[in-house]
C-alpha cells in the first residue's frame, strides 16, 4: 500500500502554518529514500535510521515522510548545508544516499503552470514530478557503524575532567582518560568564566484599546555590570554571587 502524498503534506505543514517547496521536496525525499530500500510505508520500530544533511522545512517533510524524529533516535542531522539524506536499514545494514537532481528547478519548470512565479511553480511540480527526474539515488557504505551511531540502552560515563555525564558511546579515551569530545577535541561553544555582564535597552509599549483600557508607555533600561564566582551560602547552596555590582537603572 503506497503512502498518500496529500497526507504527508498535510502532517508536515501542521508544524508551520504552511506549506513550502523544501517540506516538499523533503516528503518526496523521504519516499524515494523509502522506496529505495523495499519499503512501501515506514518500517515498524528503529528499522529505519536517517541521516539528513540540512535542517529546516526539508526535515518536517523527511519526518512526515519516514515517521523518524530526532527524538525517537531514529533521526540524525550532519549539517552539509545540502537537501540531502541517506537511508539505512539497520537490520541488513543497506544504505543509498538521496538527493536532488541537477537543475531540479529548472526541470520543474516544465511542470509549472506560470512559470515566471517560480515559488508557486515549484509548489505545484514537486508534488507531480516523476521521482527518476527529482533525484539521484546512490548506495552507499557508511564509514562508522550502524552499531556506533545508535549506541546501547543504558551507556552512560562521566568526563574525566569536566564531570559531565556522557550517554551513548559519546565519549573519547585520552591517555587512559574518559573524556567528552569538548574536552578532548575542543567544541562549539566556548566557556566563559568569571564575568557576568548583562545589558537590556529598550522601549516598553502596550496598549490595549477597548472595554479594557490600559496603556503603557516608557522606557525599560537596566544594565548590570560586575565579576561573579560561584559560592556557597551560608545555608550550603551553590549559587552566583557578585564580588562587585554596580546597578543603573
Amino acid at each position: 500500500m503506497r503512502m498518500d502524498i496529500q497526507s504527508l503534506l498535510e502532517k508536515s505543514s501542521r508544524s508551520h502554518s504552511h506549506l513550502c517547496p523544501r517540506q516538499i521536496l523533503g516528503v518526496r525525499l523521504g519516499l524515494a529514500g523509502l522506496q529505495a530500500l523495499g519499503f512501501e510505508t515506514p518500517p515498524p520500530g528503529k528499522r529505519l535510521l536517517v541521516i539528513t544533511e540540512t535542517d529546516g522545512c526539508f526535515v518536517s517533510g523527511l519526518e512526515a515522510a519516514t515517521d523518524c524524529a530526532v527524538s525517537h533516535r531514529t533521526l540524525r542531522v550532519e549539517d552539509y548545508g545540502k537537501t540531502a539524506a541517506v537511508f539505512i536499514d539497520t537490520l541488513n545494514g543497506q544504505a543509498v544516499r538521496v538527493t536532488p537532481a541537477p537543475g531540479l528547478r529548472e526541470k520543474a519548470l516544465a511542470y509549472a503552470p506560470d512559470p515566471l512565479n517560480t515559488y508557486a511553480g515549484q509548489l505545484t511540480a514537486y508534488q507531480v514530478m516523476p521521482t527518476a527526474e527529482m533525484f539521484s539515488i546512490c548506495p552507499v557504505a557508511l564509514n562508522v557503524s550502524i552499531g556506533s551511531l545508535v549506541s546501547r540502552p543504558g551507556m552512560r560515563v562521566s568526563c574525566a575532567v569536566c564531570g559531565e555525564e556522557i550517554m551513548n558511546e559519546r565519549e573519547v579515551v585520552v591517555d587512559g582518560r574518559v573524556l567528552c569530545k569538548p574536552c578532548s577535541q575542543g567544541g562549539y561553544y566556548t566557556e566563559l568564566v568569571g564575568t557576568f555582564h548583562t545589558e537590556l535597552v529598550g522601549t516598553f509599549h502596550t496598549e490595549l484599546v477597548g472595554t479594557f483600557h490600559t496603556e503603557l508607555v516608557g522606557t525599560f533600561h537596566t544594565e548590570l555590570v560586575g565579576t561573579f564566582q560561584h559560592a556557597t551560602d551560608p545555608d550550603g547552596q551553590l549559587g552566583l554571587f557578585p564580588d562587585t555590582l554596580t546597578p543603573d537603572t
